[in-house]
């Protein structure tokens, strides 16, 4: 069992920097999010994609968003169970609370923030019929480890910046590498194409445009896929693994059935307060909840983080009183010359 004292479902950016605000309090957090790794669609699907609403950066990159906001929370050493979908949730007699992932990995806390972003995210899969007899077995829909890869013939089809990022990693580690997409145009960055371009050039990727898997073939495991191009028909391409990169579909999931007051596929919260939910003791912050004159935005996000740890400080101590200082006065452990002895806890289960 896994115990803290805030437990964060969902390891975006509101759900990191909702580790800064608790640990100002001295409060432990630990994140739980169905990813492989922290940052959410920021880390997931636009790591290059420019934001240019963040205080403070004219202009900063949305995977490099997240890479300093874990360098802003390094110092408080929060814990994370990656690779895991919040499942369950029971209220214990003391008010405190146990969430259960999908993988059975339970965690403590008398506070849960509820920072999913849009929900729990679930892959955007091709419409091809045998394709679920060989998840797990050749077809993934997120690259977990690409050493799995290293010398095996890997097709990978999409076209957004995901896609060309795995084929630009991918394309030292791969045997052979194909990357297919329906059009001739790219969506994702521009020096992601060029580069990616230039690796067809020299041999290192094979580039299949106006074209799409249709079908997959193998027995225990998948060893090839048919190709449908529009011009020239089908073709069949033999392959160790084939990765359909098409993004990721915002679902509230398990969530939805935890008792809380829904509408429209979001958390009611108190904003009048603290983003209090119907349940004391659970919170929802970011883009999961709603509220009148709910704006989507990260800035929003930090906000309700800040204003809501504090809320949580005194739902679990309540005879407590926290006189709130500015950083500027009272600096921020580990950043201050100090350092806390804490273990750093992860825990991380690859699926």
């Amino acid at each position: 069992m896994i115990k803290t004292d805030i437990l964060i479902i969902g390891a975006g950016p509101t759900g990191l920097f909702t580790v800064f605000e608790a640990g100002l309090l001295k409060l432990k957090c630990h994140l739980i999010d169905a990813l492989a790794q922290p940052g959410g669609q920021c880390a997931e699907i636009y790591p290059k994609k420019p934001i240019y609403d963040i205080p403070g950066f004219p202009e900063v990159l949305a995977g490099d968003l997240v890479k300093n906001l874990m360098q802003q929370i390094e110092p408080f050493q929060p814990g994370f169970t990656l690779g895991e979908r919040a499942e369950t949730i029971e209220k214990l007699e003391d008010g405190s609370f146990v969430v259960t992932t999908n993988k059975g990995t339970q965690h403590h806390a008398p506070v849960v923030a509820i920072a999913g972003g849009l929900g729990s995210f679930e892959p955007r899969k091709p419409p091809i019929a045998n394709l679920i007899n060989f998840e797990d077995k050749g077809v993934s829909y997120i690259i977990k480890d690409p050493e799995a890869y290293r010398g095996k013939k890997v097709l990978i089809a999409g076209g957004g910046d995901s896609a060309l990022d795995w084929t630009i990693y991918l394309a030292d580690v791969a045997a052979e590498l194909y990357l297919v997409h329906r059009r001739n145009e790219f969506r994702g960055a521009l020096d992601s194409v060029e580069r990616v371009s230039a690796l067809a050039k020299v041999g290192k990727v094979e580039i299949i445009t106006e074209a799409e898997v249709v079908d997959a073939h193998g027995e225990d495991n998948l060893t090839a896929v048919t190709v449908k191009h529009q011009e020239h028909g089908e073709s069949h391409i033999d392959v160790d693994y084939f990765i359909p990169l098409f993004g990721l579909s915002p679902k509230l999931g398990p969530i939805a059935n935890w008792g809380l007051e829904i509408e429209k596929n979001a958390i009611k919260v108190n904003n009048a307060y603290d983003y209090s939910t119907n349940i004391p003791g659970i919170y929802a912050i970011g883009d999961v909840n709603t509220y009148p004159g709910k704006l989507k935005l990260i800035l929003s996000g930090f906000h309700e983080a800040a204003i809501m740890c504090q809320s949580a400080y005194q739902h679990i101590f309540p005879d407590k009183k926290y006189v709130m200082k500015y950083t500027t006065v009272g600096g921020v452990e580990g950043f201050d010359g100090t350092k806390k002895e804490a273990k750093k806890e992860v825990v991380k289960s690859i699926v």
